[in-house]
């Protein structure tokens, strides 16, 4: 029941059709990366790569490339993680007490890892150089694992019980990097690893980590679940694989899965740092070199028949949005326990998933009368952005339930067009100015570092949206091209934003100056100031990435008729958001027009991507 094993995934994969072999030599720099992308973006078959150059083992990509195959290799599990769900059954109990068991559905039995005495992960070594060495995108600083799940132990507490598996980026080559004796680490803020580091920098010694790569496919899974602290990521694998994860521990090292395909066995010295990166990133832009902590390389293990898995990332949606999706079938129900009064949330994919949140809440606590003004949906909001990653967003849209039950919150013009017939823009945005946001940001002030706004609306339609320019629109100099999005919100091409004065920009000033409150340019409620309003209004995703990914609230966001009132700003005439590319940004990925042609050499008659691309 559920796979063991990645090989089993792959074998059954392939005989339900669901997988390719491509049997030619591919070069995982950037090749085999930019195939992976291109089949991904036609929903096509999951990948073996059997010819890596200058590699002797063979690698899968795009095994999650679909929600439909994502949910077929859970497909024996599925109902049992819902049935706990629906139960609100508390795994951190159960491994607490593993008596509780006892009146639990038998799926929650495979919660309890198991302690081998050995394993397939044992019978081979070899070194970081004879990995694959996957590079991505051109200007990445050196080859990264793309799919690790990274296990470390409480230092204070050491044990499966006070474990952390997540997720975090491996950088194996490049650099200054030592070769075959140090690899990059480099997790983002809010994450459990974090903690363990903290308790290390403490005590003041150093402490292991292990890197697995492949295994049952529920512990990628596993590494990526947003779970409450205190519940071990092991434990939720064993549930979604459908079977205890059989541990191993080699002497002087952490536990490993005794299933895994590598294991990359290693030491982090609390205190020593090395640039890692550049990456391209899942905002669809570059994360720049940075220091960040450094694995010293005891062991790297490989069982006999191993398989590399990857895959790329970059400018939504990607592989990883399948991730996403499926994490939310997985965890929306709970959202209304973890989050009272809230109905739902959902991280925009198009967006980097980070930067931008829409949630429904609702207004519980006035039965006897129903202001305009919203009440619990800021009490709701500030939930949200303390629960954690959804602490990671910018911008936190908020609406109430009661004003419209059927809101689907996933169709995103239905939401804006909701959200901008109510909201008062002189009183619905709260700031905070001064906050973390995600570490792969570049749009605020600094590493971590940038704001964030919460727009609650609520009540009847106040409103009306246009649709349609105004008859003899003028803008100031420098200005051109607007193109209306949807109803209600109006992109227009600014001047180049060459210095940047964070809340001062002179261009943006003078076009808010231009109009005053009652003029019909006010009926778009958000105009968005953009490089380029064509692209933006060529797609939906187009504007939701340039808008969320390339402004920092505090600093970006402007206003027609703006004033601030006991230190609370807002505007009686449209919202003006400053999404122009600026000085302090990242540089957008951009694919390799030679690497590209291969790529469609591949999809020729005879070629073994015909009639997938």
């Amino acid at each position: 029941m559920g796979y063991k094993t990645l090989r089993q995934a792959v074998t059954d994969l392939e005989h339900s059709r669901q997988l390719i072999r491509i049997d030619q030599p591919i070069d995982p720099y950037l090749l085999a990366g930019a195939i992976q992308r291109r089949v991904y973006q036609h929903q096509g078959p999951a990948l073996l790569f059997t010819n890596l150059t200058d590699c002797r083992f063979p690698a899968v990509a795009n095994l999650f490339g679909t929600l439909e195959r994502t949910r077929y290799l859970f497909r024996d599990t599925l109902r049992q993680v819902e049935t706990l769900v629906q139960l609100k059954i508390d795994p951190k109990n159960l491994i607490k007490n593993p008596s509780s068991l006892l009146s639990a559905p038998r799926g929650a039995f495979h919660l309890l890892p198991k302690r081998v005495k050995s394993g397939a992960i044992l019978q081979n070594q070899t070194t970081l150089s004879e990995l694959p060495q996957i590079t991505s995108w051109p200007d990445d600083g050196g080859a990264f694992v793309t799919l690790p799940q990274v296990y470390s132990e409480s230092p204070l507490k050491p044990g499966i019980r006070s474990s952390n598996l997540g997720m975090y980026r491996v950088q194996i080559s490049g650099n200054d990097y030592l070769p075959d004796q140090e690899v990059g680490l480099h997790y983002q803020i809010h994450r459990g690893i974090g903690v363990h580091h903290r308790e290390a920098l403490d005590l003041g010694r150093p402490f292991h980590v292990n890197v697995f790569v492949g295994g049952p496919p529920s512990m990628t899974v596993a590494a990526v679940m947003p779970l409450p602290e205190g519940m071990p990521e092991l434990a939720f694998a064993g549930l979604l694989g459908g079977h205890r994860i059989a541990m191993v521990q080699p002497p002087g090292l952490l536990p490993m899965p005794a299933e895994a395909d590598f294991v990359i066995c290693g030491t982090i010295d609390p205190y020593s740092q090395k640039p890692e990166g550049p990456f391209g990133d899942h905002l669809g832009y570059y994360s720049l070199a940075h220091d960040f902590p450094l694995i010293r390389i005891d062991r790297v293990y490989h069982r006999p028949d191993a398989i590399w898995p990857f895959t790329t990332v970059g400018r939504p949606p990607q592989e990883d949005t399948s991730f996403g999706a499926f994490i939310h079938e997985l965890t929306g129900a709970l959202i209304p326990e973890v989050l009272p009064g809230v109905k739902a949330v959902h991280a925009v994919d198009a967006a980097g998933v980070h930067p931008l949140l829409l949630a429904i809440g609702s207004e519980r606590y006035t039965p006897y009368s129903q202001p305009e003004q919203p009440q619990e949906l800021l009490t709701q909001a500030n939930a949200i952005l303390g629960q954690g990653q959804l602490s990671l967003a910018k911008y936190l849209f908020i609406v109430a339930e009661n004003d419209n039950p059927q809101l689907d919150i996933h169709d995103i013009p239905a939401f804006f067009r909701h959200l901008l017939e109510r909201v008062d823009w002189r009183r619905d945005l709260h700031f905070q100015t001064a906050t973390t946001i995600d570490t792969l940001d570049y749009s605020g002030h600094g590493l971590n570092q940038g704001s964030k706004v919460v727009i609650a609306a609520r009540g009847d339609k106040k409103y009306s949206l246009a649709t349609e320019l105004p008859e003899n629109l003028s803008l100031p100099g420098g200005f051109s091209e607007p193109r209306v999005l949807i109803p209600g919100i109006l992109a227009i091409q600014g001047p180049a934003c060459e210095e940047y004065r964070p809340g001062e920009d002179r261009d943006m000033l003078r076009l808010c100056k231009k109009y005053p409150e009652d003029h019909p340019i006010n009926d778009f409620r958000l105009i968005l100031t953009v490089d380029d309003s064509e692209f933006c209004a060529a797609a939906l995703n187009n504007w939701l990435w340039v808008c969320f990914t390339r402004s920092n609230p505090a600093a970006d966001i402007y206003g027609i008729s703006s004033s601030v009132t006991a230190k609370h700003w807002g505007c009686t005439g449209a919202l003006v958001i400053d999404a122009r590319s600026k000085p302090h940004h990242a540089p957008a990925l951009i694919d390799d027009p030679q690497i590209e042609k291969q790529v469609d050499a591949l999809g020729v008659k005879g070629g073994p991507l015909q009639g997938i691309i």
